[in-house]
């Protein structure tokens, strides 16, 4: 497999609590919680849709023209789309930067395994599947079971956005 081409971002967020992601290859999205697992984003090139989590670290992407694509985080501010062709990477958290000290030895995203892609497609039984397994695994983080709620721990599946030190945003939600 090719190495996959890594598209960096970083996070701000602004004072409505929304977020403004600029991609270094020039698109920006601004993004706004919808509920616990989903994100609401429109960009600068005419694009809008939804980003939801689901289990499993895989998040599906339904665009307003009904077009659907599926990612998957894989730690350290890495979310790979495209089936393995890109790998969004999250300049702005800590983990995205250490992914990034990570990367430049050549232990992240060189060599991505196929239990890293995505899925291509997901019946909507198979996504139902997954959405149940989130919501076990951040009700089982909520009551204290510890765990990862699905997403890198950087997704809060309950009310908002997740950390301890920022006012409730993470700046790695579903890269």
């Amino acid at each position: 497999m090719n190495r996959p081409r890594e598209t960096p971002y970083r996070d701000e967020l602004l004072a409505d609590g929304s977020v403004h992601r600029r991609y270094e290859d020039g698109r920006e999205e601004w993004r706004r919680r919808d509920d616990g697992t989903r994100v609401r984003w429109h960009d600068n090139q005419g694009a809008a849709g939804t980003d939801e989590l689901l289990g499993g670290r895989i998040i599906k992407r339904s665009y307003s023209d009904g077009r659907v694509a599926y990612g998957r985080d894989i730690g350290y501010g890495r979310t790979v789309w495209d089936r393995g062709g890109t790998v969004l990477v999250n300049r702005t958290s800590f983990g995205g930067r250490m992914g990034v000290l990570l990367g430049g030895l050549g232990l992240v995203t060189l060599a991505l395994t196929a239990a890293q892609l995505p899925p291509e497609q997901l019946t909507p039984e198979e996504e139902e599947e997954l959405r149940q397994q989130q919501q076990q695994a951040a009700a089982q983080n909520s009551s204290g079971g510890g765990g990862d709620a699905g997403g890198g721990g950087d997704w809060d599946a309950g009310d908002g956005w997740n950390s301890d030190d920022d006012g409730g945003w993470s700046d790695d939600d579903f890269g």
